[in-house]
């Protein structure tokens, strides 16, 4: 009688596991958005093309400004862009998102980055003076405007 109920506490046990092994593996990908809303059903490109006609990018944070999440560099395959948002109309988090995937929507560009501007960059990201005074010439750099983010939550 008592290994009848022994057995019984056992497979509820097992069945009790099972459901939320189950219902826990289903782990759908969430994003945050900031900006425009962005669809994520849309497809993203995961390489910049020479003729910057991709509006829709994915790629992975490498960094962002610590200082008020007015930019971020992001990894899209080979190549780093620099992203800014369309009329400052949005920031990014300042801290705990570089590494992960990012969706963006926006205008793609080449552009020449002054010696000024870059040092303005490294003082946001708190370089050292002597780092910023070793910034003597323009960069040529991939630059997007985005009106839209998503960054993934999971």
């Amino acid at each position: 009688w008592t290994s009848k109920i022994m057995n019984m506490k056992l497979n509820f046990f097992v069945v009790f596991l099972t459901l939320l092994t189950s219902y826990s593996c289903d782990e759908t990908i969430t994003y945050v958005n900031y900006g425009d809303d962005i669809n994520i059903d849309l497809s993203y490109s995961e390489k910049i093309e020479d003729n910057f006609e991709i509006t829709n990018v994915l790629g992975e944070i490498i960094d962002v400004c610590p200082k008020k999440g007015c930019w971020m560099n992001v990894k899209v395959n080979t190549d780093t862009v620099f992203v800014k948002f369309k009329d400052y109309g949005f920031f990014v988090p300042k801290s705990g998102i570089e590494g992960k995937q990012v969706l963006m929507s926006g205008k793609i560009f080449r552009d020449t980055i002054t010696v000024e501007r870059l040092r303005h960059y490294a003082e946001d990201a708190k370089k050292s003076k002597d780092e910023i005074e070793l910034i003597t010439a323009p960069e040529y750099k991939i630059n997007m405007i985005a009106n839209a983010v998503a960054i993934r939550d999971n």
